[in-house]
């Protein structure tokens, strides 16, 4: 059964540059990153090209030379996609399309196939299909004699296959209608939020694939979709979670990345409203990821874009079931001791000891390991909230008791 699955991956090459900006040992962890976007999507990474550059070439991306290698390789062995980990302009895409006869993609627009492949309701779809129009607009004039070369697989899914024949005319009315409908799903959806009450809004935040649908499911008793792959959850599941007697509302939100695209920003601003009202956001980080510290960096970027980096926020470092440091022998005089050789109990001693309003989390989602730690600093950051909504009301909640002995039932 394996052996069929693997035969049925697309076979692709990726290609990335080491600039001024990104360094060698960068650029590796970027085209690691992208490897696990091709999975994600459906292919198998065959072999990685890189050069080094002062910036990227305006006509090909990478130097003449460097396309030709990649065009051989791709004859040779059969490739069926050429993958760039950098948005590629319109005019590059048409000129590499030109040299290489086979399907280019670039990081955004695996990012899109992906989220087409994730989306199940009809508002995530909405949503992505809105993304990938706007990402394909000013790429038409390049893109038809591409894909009647090519048909389905990464890259593919969507709106691209069935907009051949149409004209920039035909797409901009399609983003219109698509903005339209996200209008009037925005408002039900904002008309269902303010429905909820003056309950505490807690959110989980992350990288993706940190574990924070994992971590749904153990707190809030609930079957939220896991699996190991990049945006294995895109619609928002908001649940009703009560720990001792004070219950809230938890949310678990799309998974952010390095690199994403601007179009899903805009066409998932809904999703993204609920972190934006929640009251407490749950920041998870997977410390057993190499990159765990950049990971960090990417959210909280993300989370300025949104205006939503001012939220009362609990670092919650998860999977240190996975984590895994580096040793040194004793003897060894010459390797020199980096970050990589930490042990989890020195982490806790860097930065990480203070770090937001309360101190760090470290857990295991999966095992459990400190969940009751875990369960009570959010019950005493989310009863400081409540406290604050409701001062005269003291903690009693004499209206939720009844609730709360059924769900304890339950």
């Amino acid at each position: 059964m394996l052996e069929k699955e693997v035969i049925n991956f697309e076979r692709t090459v990726i290609v990335g540059i080491v600039t001024q900006n990104q360094s060698e040992e960068k650029l590796n962890e970027y085209l690691d990153e992208l490897e696990f976007l091709t999975f994600t999507a459906g292919g198998e990474v065959i072999k990685r090209f890189s050069q080094k550059m002062e910036r990227p070439n305006p006509k090909t991306f990478v130097g003449t030379g460097k396309i030709d290698d990649i065009n051989l390789f791709v004859k040779e062995n059969k490739i069926s996609t050429v993958i760039f980990d950098d948005e590629l302009t319109p005019s590059q895409q048409k000129n590499i399309s030109r040299i290489i006869d086979c399907k280019i993609l670039d990081r955004t627009n695996l990012i899109l196939d992906i989220f087409a492949q994730r989306a199940e309701t009809s508002y995530a779809r909405t949503q992505v299909e809105l993304a990938q129009c706007q990402y394909l607009l000013p790429r038409l004039s390049g893109l038809w004699t591409h894909l009647e070369r090519q048909k389905g697989g990464i890259g593919m899914r969507g709106p691209g296959e069935t907009e051949i024949e149409t004209d920039r005319r035909i797409v901009r009315d399609r983003i219109s209608l698509l903005k339209d409908k996200i209008k009037t799903i925005d408002k039900q959806m904002s008309i269902q939020r303010s429905n909820r009450g003056a309950m505490v809004r807690v959110a989980l935040v992350g990288y993706t694939n940190v574990g924070k649908s994992t971590l749904m499911n153990a707190i809030g008793k609930s079957d939220v979709f896991v699996e190991n792959k990049l945006f294995a959850t895109l619609d928002t599941t908001v649940r009703k979670v009560v720990i001792k007697n004070l219950p809230f509302l938890l949310s678990d939100t799309v998974g952010f990345i390095r690199k994403l695209p601007t179009q899903l920003v805009d066409s998932f601003k809904s999703t993204l409203d609920e972190v934006r009202e929640a009251d407490l956001l749950l920041h998870v980080v997977d410390i057993s990821h190499p990159d765990f510290e950049d990971h960090i960096e990417s959210v909280n970027k993300t989370l300025q874009e949104i205006k939503s980096n001012d939220k009362p926020t609990i670092m919650v470092f998860n999977k240190i079931d996975a984590y895994k440091h580096l040793t040194i022998d004793e003897d060894d005089l010459i390797t020199e001791r980096t970050r990589k050789h930490y042990t989890l109990d020195e982490w806790k001693q860097t930065w990480m000891s203070n770090v937001g309003e309360d101190k760090a989390l470290f857990i295991s989602a999966r095992n459990k390991e400190n969940f009751e730690e875990f369960r009570e600093t959010v019950y005493e950051a989310v009863r400081q909230i409540h406290i604050t909504r409701f001062p005269y009301n003291n903690f009693l909640y004499p209206d939720y008791k009844d609730a709360v002995e059924k769900e304890d039932e339950e």
